[in-house]
Formats: structure tokens, C-alpha cells, sequence
């Protein structure tokens, strides 16, 4: 298969061959050939990975209902070997003849060899070693593979030579949608689902491009050189380490996200404090020392709802079908729980996180230039501003996710 075994700078290489000269045609329906096969491998890996959580999922399940019954019961029953019962006649006061004593001896030796045999061949047996370890599960409910991982977005391929170089045209976009087409998996794509021209290189995020749920858009380049997710997909629908190492980040490592936090602007208010921070800092020379600076920190807790729906994300009506059913966006589990937001510990920065927070802190005083019309579009603007923090990784853990919040100073390109 030579979507795995070929190296992935040999594809851009041959897709330059291709393109100096075009008689290499049969070099390339073979490389996208090999790479349909990769994504439906791909796709049906997903598809067992998410039944055997379901199924692992289901068996905890029981276990909880009924611990009597769980895997670790079985033990006693599996290990437990018989004692044979000795008889012993009237006349066992006598001291037993020399001949009867040799051959007792050499039966029992005989026994207890045959009984520790049995042990061993039970506790070696894969069949059999599986119960002894107590609530074990009999099979192995983690699945590895390195092509997919679970809660993690798929990297399709797909091989469509570019004409122009790095960045795809409207032209390419549309030919890596037919190929995903003619590979037959348009009905199993997710929003959220990365899809990689291969044919274009390895460079950080070249020739990557996300599925919205009807369309595949480029990534966004407003606050990154190597691109980020598009506003177009919710980050609260998706595990908070979803796109990790799919969608390469740059720097520090910390990528854009982009969430709504007025519904918990109120709990933001109640729980803000101006905080000195210790961060360390290289110098040029290399050498690094701590830092004192003055945050905004607050929180909110995002819980499930108390009658067990899955929580709904608002979205635009520009925004695709989501990956929930009937194409809704559902809060993903895996944001469950306290979520840390920064600022800047500066008047400005403490302006930006009211203003996101949508009316839950009190009227601040607003000069005249507050009184000027605004255009439709530039409001729209400065809405989608409002919703765009970083996701720090060095801070995060399961169950407390910072976040801080981009300034107009962190943007790249123009508005």
C-alpha cells in the first residue's frame, strides 16, 4: 500500500514529476488510488474504534448494575482445582509396610506435580488468564492503531498535483472533493475532518484543508503562518485535544479556538480577580528568567444538563451540519467541567473580556466615539473577534481547560 509504505516527501516529488512532464499519468492514478484506499482504511478504523468503545462502554456499564457478576467473579470458579479426599481404612494405626509407604510417597509426588501442571497450563492459557485479574475485561477494549486514534481527528489523503504551488485554487479544492467522491466515503465524512493534499508537501499545514460538513474549506491564517481551524467549526463540539498534532501548531504551541462565553458571562463576573502571574521568558542570548505580570483570570463550569441531553452549541447559519445527529453541534464531554479564562491585567484587557462576556458585568462609562453608527459588517467583525482565545496546553488538564484571550496585536493579517 503506497499511502504507508511510500515516504511522504516522495508524493510532492512525483507530483512535480507529473507536472514537468505529463506522461506520467499512470504514476499518478496509481498514487491516488493508493491514497482512497488509505482513507476508507481510515474511516473503517474509526468505525471499529467507536463500536468497541461503545461495546467496553456497555460492559462497564453492567459491571456497575451488577459488581457480583463482573469478570473478577469468574476467578474462583476458573482456579479452583479439587482436593482429592483420602480414605483411610480400619487398620491405618499400623505402621504401614516399607513397600506401601515408597509407593504412597511416589503417588503423591505424582499428584502434586500434576496439580502444579494444571495450574500453570491454566494460568498460561490466553483463553483462561484473562479472568484473573479482578474486574478485568475479556478483551482488550483499548484500540491502538497508529493510522487513527480514538477522540482525535482522522487525517485523510487524497492526491491532486497543484498547478500553483503551495496553495491550492478554487480549481484543486474542487478536484480533492471529487477524489474523495470517487474513493466513496463523502457519506462517512464528519465536520471536522481533516483531509491532506499530500501531493503538495509536509510543511506544517500544507495542503490541509477541514470538512464543514458539506464543503472543504482552507484553514485560517488571521492570527497563524501555519494556519489554524476556521470560525466555521464551534470548539466546544469537539475534545479539547481533538486536532492535536493533526493541525499543526507553531510557536508556542497554543492554538486558536474559538468559543462563545456569554452564556457564562454572569459566572465570569462573579469569579474575576486581578492576579499576579510568574511566567518564564528566553532571552536572545538563551537564557531564561521569571517574569511578574498582572492577569484577569476568572472561570465558569460547564456541566451536563440534569436531564441527560447533551448540551447544544448556537451557532451561525452560515456554519455546515455538525458531527451530532440530524447535523446539530453538541458541547463535546470532554469540556465538562472548569474552564480558566485570561486577559491582559490591563484596563483594556479587562474592556475586551467584558465586552465577551455580552452585558453580564455593569455599563462601563463610554466616550461619544461609543455613540458613532457602526456598519452591519463591521459588527459582525468585531463579533467574530470577541470569540477567539488560544487554548494553553501547558496549563490544561482533563476536567480545567484555560483559555486566553487574542488581542487585535496577535493578528497577521488585515481586517
Amino acid at each position: 500500500m503506497h499511502a504507508v509504505s511510500l515516504p511522504q516527501h516522495q508524493f510532492a516529488r512525483y507530483a512535480d514529476m507529473y507536472l514537468h512532464d505529463r506522461r506520467q499519468r499512470e504514476v499518478v492514478r496509481s498514487l491516488q488510488a493508493a491514497c482512497r484506499s488509505y482513507t476508507r482504511v481510515v474511516l473503517r478504523l474509526r468505525a471499529q474504534a467507536e463500536a468497541e468503545a461503545r461495546v467496553a462502554s456497555a460492559m462497564a456499564r453492567d459491571r456497575a448494575r451488577s459488581p457480583a457478576r463482573g469478570w473478577g467473579a469468574s476467578t474462583t470458579s476458573v482456579n479452583h482445582v479439587p482436593t482429592p479426599k483420602k480414605s483411610f481404612s480400619r487398620s491405618s494405626s499400623r505402621a504401614p509396610s516399607p513397600t506401601s509407604m515408597y509407593s504412597r510417597s511416589q503417588h503423591g509426588h505424582g499428584y502434586g506435580h500434576s496439580r502444579a501442571g494444571s495450574e500453570q497450563s491454566l494460568h498460561h492459557n490466553p483463553s483462561v488468564a484473562q479472568f484473573h485479574g479482578p474486574g478485568s475485561p475479556p478483551m482488550n477494549s483499548i484500540f491502538q492503531s497508529p493510522l487513527f486514534r480514538i477522540r482525535r481527528a482522522p487525517l485523510l489523503q487524497v492526491f491532486v498535483p497543484s498547478p500553483e504551488g503551495e496553495w491550492l485554487s478554487d480549481a484543486s479544492v474542487l478536484e480533492c472533493e471529487e477524489e474523495l467522491k470517487r474513493a466513496g466515503v463523502t457519506h462517512l465524512l464528519r465536520a471536522g475532518d481533516i483531509v491532506w493534499d499530500i501531493a503538495v508537501g509536509d510543511e506544517a499545514n500544507v495542503g490541509r484543508m477541514v470538512w464543514d460538513g458539506s464543503y472543504l474549506i482552507d484553514l485560517d491564517y488571521t492570527y497563524s503562518r501555519s494556519g489554524d481551524l476556521p470560525k466555521y467549526l464551534p470548539t466546544l463540539a469537539f475534545p479539547p485535544s481533538y486536532f492535536h498534532r493533526v493541525v499543526r501548531t507553531m510557536g508556542s504551541g497554543n492554538p486558536i479556538c474559538h468559543i462563545d462565553i456569554a452564556p457564562w458571562g454572569e459566572e465570569i463576573a462573579t469569579n474575576l480577580q486581578l492576579l499576579q502571574d510568574r511566567m518564564k521568558t528566553e532571552t536572545p542570548q538563551g537564557g531564561h528568567h521569571m517574569v511578574v505580570r498582572w492577569v484577569h483570570r476568572s472561570s465558569f463550569t460547564i456541566r451536563p444538563s440534569s436531564s441527560g441531553k447533551a448540551l447544544r452549541v448556537s451557532v451561525p447559519q452560515c456554519v455546515g451540519p455538525g458531527p451530532g445527529p440530524g447535523g446539530i453541534w453538541l458541547v463535546d464531554p470532554g469540556w465538562y467541567g472548569t474552564v480558566v479564562v485570561e486577559a491582559e491585567g490591563t484596563n483594556e484587557g479587562l474592556a475586551d473580556l467584558q465586552e465577551r462576556c455580552r452585558g453580564a458585568f455593569p455599563i462601563r462609562a463610554m466616550g461619544a466615539a461609543a455613540h458613532v453608527s457602526v456598519s452591519p459588517e463591521r459588527a459582525a467583525r468585531e463579533e467574530e473577534r470577541r470569540m477567539v482565545f488560544r487554548i494553553l496546553r501547558e496549563k490544561s488538564r482533563p476536567g480545567e481547560i484555560w483559555i486566553r484571550t487574542v488581542t487585535a496585536k496577535e493578528r497577521l493579517l488585515p481586517p
